[in-house]
């Protein structure tokens, strides 16, 4: 049997990272949910997941893009998609391209068929 893909969920709105999760696990995938970007960061290395989803906009600390950016310092093959409903996002992704970082996007709130879809691509 194959090993699922590794997942992070992280959002500070627990009960979105949870479900998240838990929707992920039932399709196939070895999620967990952490709440902040720094238990992200610190679960990251432990657990090496092949995929980052994640809120951009969290508090407190750390929001969704500076945490991927240290993520994929030590995860370089790691996946991250982002999602956000704030409209003050657009200014944290320009300047996170600015320095040579890309990640995908995704509005929230995300239908989990719609995610499904987007992880299976």
């Amino acid at each position: 049997m194959a090993e699922k893909p590794r997942v992070l969920v992280v959002d500070d709105e627990r009960v979105i990272a949870d479900t998240l999760s838990i929707i992920l696990n039932q399709n196939g995938f070895d999620a967990s949910a952490v709440y902040t970007g720094e238990d992200a960061i610190k679960i990251a290395k432990e657990v090496k997941p092949q995929l980052v989803i994640s809120d951009v906009i969290m508090n407190p600390g750390l929001d969704g893009i500076q945490a991927a950016i240290q993520i994929r310092q030590f995860l370089p093959q790691c996946k991250i998609l982002l999602f956000s409903v704030q409209a003050a996002t657009a200014d944290l992704l320009e300047s996170a391209r600015n320095s040579g970082h890309e990640f995908e996007i995704l509005a929230k709130p995300v239908h989990p068929q719609d995610l499904l879809a987007r992880l299976r691509s």
